[in-house]
């Protein structure tokens, strides 16, 4: 196996020693290919471990449906301030309305295509 240091300061000839010095060192603590991939694992592993709970899916649906109306309740209440006064921020008002108004939208089309399919499956013959 060759030098890491020789081989570097054969490419870079203006390095002093202190300098060759520091990049061995660097170079030396760099982990190897090895360690990564076991590092890696590792992260891997916290990830996709089957510990965490799952989460019925109405239950799921519940809290969608909560998150939004969570965005419409705080758009109501920022837009209410800012008429009054205590909010200044249009841009931050227009977000918070952008947001809510995005969140009625794919609520809205997800309970259209739940009810098309619905409809769906109850014309079906059997």
């Amino acid at each position: 196996m060759i030098d890491k240091v020789s081989m570097t300061s054969t490419r870079i000839p203006y390095m002093n020693e202190q300098a060759k010095s520091s990049l061995a060192t660097g170079l030396a603590e760099q982990p190897t290919q090895t360690s990564l991939r076991t590092q890696l694992l590792q992260q891997a592993d916290k990830v996709f471990t089957p510990d965490r709970v799952e989460t019925s899916f109405p239950s799921r649906i519940a809290n969608a449906l909560n998150s939004v109306a969570d965005a419409q309740n705080e758009a109501a209440k920022i837009t209410r301030d800012y008429e009054l006064g205590r909010e200044q921020d249009l841009s931050k008002v227009m977000v918070n309305q952008q947001v809510s108004s995005l969140g009625f939208q794919l609520t809205l089309n997800i309970r259209n295509k739940v009810m098309t399919a619905y409809k769906d499956i109850m014309n079906m013959p059997v």
